[in-house]
């Protein structure tokens, strides 16, 4: 495609500004909709919405050269970075409200994956995955409608592997993930001796641009019902005497991975459960399921499971550190071996509480190489509710009540478990 068949596209989409701005009033009433719902979930209103504000946006474009438009209510500072493993170019802008639909930037072209949406307070970024080597041809802001909107306009196109390597090696940028738990040493992190409250840290998953898992009959993202039930969690856990809960996020923002159990052993957590409801290809599978870390598998579900959610920093357009610093000593391998064994029995009081009051998958507890579960001294479950791919789980994962007892059943879990690690010597 040609840069003249590309602004023949753009012309025409002026062409037809009635179109779009009633294409804008069916977005502001479906962004309504969900507005609505989000309240029902969290039981009260969200932050407020930034001042700055997508209303539209497009792509068009073909393997050689593609284009993103997006046009904004005030014109927009912006960043453009590179990374790689997959190649990715990175936007970040302030805080945006992207007030379009998702499917009008749908991956096509260079990309195989455009993800965008808030990266923590006053920021946000696209994330663009690409096929193959890329660089941005073009990346500038235009005034439009006499100055009623501020055209963002992206030109990328494909590059040689050497120069995409040039662009990475000279950006004055790193988007490294914070330091992972494993290179924090037991002397500086503690478990304080004059700790009374039994800490637990409830980890709502995904978050921020990555909205995770979406469902098959409302389309509500996974990172909303993981921090309404999340919060529901908390309150019921704060009610039990000698148990403090706290949340790892409590609204809407990217957490990396690492970011999550460093939260946890900072404020010295004897537990941490990680929500999350995901997607399955099997619509009729249904259920809870409750995993602990294992660097092997129990079952090839367990294993694209973890690999999916392993991903969420690399959506986010974070750079993560593959290398695993080496074990410091045997007394750290054995603090590691003993919290899995901890893991293990907390899943298995999960389990055994939900057994004849929440769905329960078969084989409920099972085990891969979850990067949130990482921690060497924490005992971690990730805690699947159910299954958004499957109606009837959707369902009960949008009911209040039915949360409700979920939260009532893991407080008696945990009630047990920590009886068990009293009884123990803690």
């Amino acid at each position: 495609m040609t840069l003249a068949t590309i602004k023949n596209l753009i012309d025409g989409a002026r062409a037809s500004r009635t179109a779009v701005r009633l294409g804008r009033i069916a977005c502001t009433l479906a962004l309504a909709s969900f507005s609505i719902l989000a309240v029902s979930l969290n039981g009260h209103a969200t932050e407020k919405a930034p001042s700055l504000v997508v209303n539209a946006a497009r792509i068009i474009g073909e393997e050689a050269r593609t284009r993103i438009v997006m046009d904004f209510n005030e014109e927009p500072e912006f960043e453009v970075h590179y990374l790689d493993a997959p190649a990715r170019i990175v936007v970040d802008f302030p805080a945006v409200g992207f007030s379009f639909p998702t499917k009008d930037l749908a991956p096509t072209g260079l990309f195989s994956d455009i993800r965008f949406g808030s990266m923590g307070e006053g920021s946000a970024r696209l994330v663009l995955t690409a096929k193959k080597p890329v660089q941005v041809a073009i990346a500038e802001t235009k005034v439009e409608d006499e100055g009623k909107v501020f055209r963002f306009v992206l030109d990328t196109e494909i590059a040689t592997k050497q120069k995409f390597a040039d662009l990475l090696k000279n950006q004055n940028w790193q988007a490294l993930a914070p330091a992972t738990t494993a290179s924090v040493t037991p002397d500086i992190v503690q478990k304080s001796s004059r700790q009374s409250d039994f800490m637990i840290a409830v980890d709502a998953g995904h978050g921020g641009i990555d909205a995770g898992a979406k469902g098959g009959v409302t389309g509500t993202d996974e990172k909303v019902i993981t921090l309404t039930f999340a919060k529901q969690l908390a309150d019921r856990l704060n009610q039990i005497p000698g148990i403090k809960a706290f949340l790892t996020r409590d609204d809407d923002v990217f957490l990396a991975l690492s970011e999550r159990v460093t939260l946890a052993r900072q404020q010295n957590a004897n537990l941490f459960i990680s929500i999350h409801a995901d997607t399955l290809k099997q619509k009729g599978i249904r259920g809870a399921t409750v995993y602990t870390i294992s660097d092997r598998a129990s079952d090839r579900m367990a294993q694209d499971l973890a690999e999916r959610e392993n991903l969420s920093d690399q959506i986010a357009g974070v750079a993560v550190q593959n290398a695993q610093p080496e074990v410091a000593d045997i007394l750290l391998d054995l603090t590691r071996r003993e919290t899995q064994a901890f893991s293990v029995t907390l899943a298995e009081n999960i389990v055994k509480s939900f057994e004849g009051q929440v769905g329960l998958i078969n084989n409920p507890h099972r085990y891969a190489g979850f990067q949130v579960l990482r921690a060497h001294d924490v005992p971690s479950v990730l805690l699947e509710l159910g299954f958004l791919s499957n109606p009837d789980d959707e369902k009960l994962l949008l009911d209040e009540k039915w949360r409700a007892k979920v939260a009532d059943t893991l407080a008696v879990a945990v009630t047990r478990y920590r009886a068990q690690a009293l009884a123990n010597g803690g």
